[in-house]
């Protein structure tokens, strides 16, 4: 396929995919059962946060998520007592459990009373070319507070060569704006054009089929390949492609 072949080909891909129906099998459908921001913020990162394995489980655990924090995200996140965090022990979604549960409220509760929120953590330190460099800052205030080492693992690290494929999936959620209702777009202050397109085995691997990657590894140097072909197709809404490359993998089996 040549470039305007390949990009026809997409970009009919993303108006097939990128479509309300789209949430229902989808763990987007989450933070869209929210209407407050900073809600739909905390509901998104936590979801995201849990987003590998079988999606129905991330789904079905995300939900139990909610409940445990009263369906009130970002009250229970500003609010908590230290007791109120007991309830959130038995959380479990693979390795992730409830004291990292626990880490996670805490962590959001020192960005939202120290830096004026996640969006202003996020933007304030966001590069010309994409927001890696950012995610690799924001890691480090989340962390700033006494933590316990093992939860560090469950917010990755870009400049380790990470393909930081959940939080780049939650990024695009709160950034890409979206007019089909599935992507949030309420962070103005941040460029879509900067988005990452959230790199996992589907997307992947229908990426190296389409020729847009050739490193085979899932990696930051593949982010970055993969970036660049995308940014080629459509420089001001690269993740749009994300709808196509997922699709074209899990419901196609391209």
């Amino acid at each position: 396929m040549n470039k305007k072949d390949l990009k026809e080909f997409l970009d009919a891909k993303v108006e097939l995919y990128n479509h309300p129906k789209f949430i229902e099998s989808d763990p987007i459908q989450i933070p869209h059962q929210f209407s407050k921001n900073e809600d739909i913020e905390i509901s998104g990162f936590l979801t995201a946060t849990i987003a590998w394995g079988n999606r129905k489980s991330i789904i079905n655990n995300a939900n139990r998520m909610m409940d445990l924090l009263d369906q009130s995200p970002y009250d229970f996140v500003i609010n908590h007592q230290d007791h109120d965090l007991d309830k959130l022990l038995p959380f479990v979604h693979r390795t992730f459990n409830g004291d990292d549960f626990i880490q996670f409220i805490k962590g959001l509760k020192h960005i939202y009373t120290y830096h004026n929120g996640l969006e202003n953590v996020f933007s304030k330190i966001s590069e010309e070319k994409n927001l890696q460099h950012s995610i690799h800052e924001f890691k480090n205030i989340f962390f700033e507070i006494d933590h316990l080492d093992r939860t560090k693992k469950h917010v990755s690290d870009p400049l380790k060569n990470s393909a930081a494929k959940r939080i780049n999936m939650f990024l695009r959620w709160m950034v890409r704006q979206d007019n089909n209702g599935v992507d949030f777009g309420i962070w103005t202050s941040i460029s879509p054009a900067l988005l990452s397109c959230p790199l996992d085995v589907h997307s992947g691997n229908v990426a190296r089929k389409l020729k847009l990657l050739k490193r085979k590894q899932n990696d930051g140097k593949a982010l970055l390949e993969l970036d660049t072909s995308l940014r080629k197709l459509d420089k001001d809404d690269p993740v749009k492609y994300d709808f196509a490359l997922f699709g074209l993998g899990v419901f196609e089996k391209f």
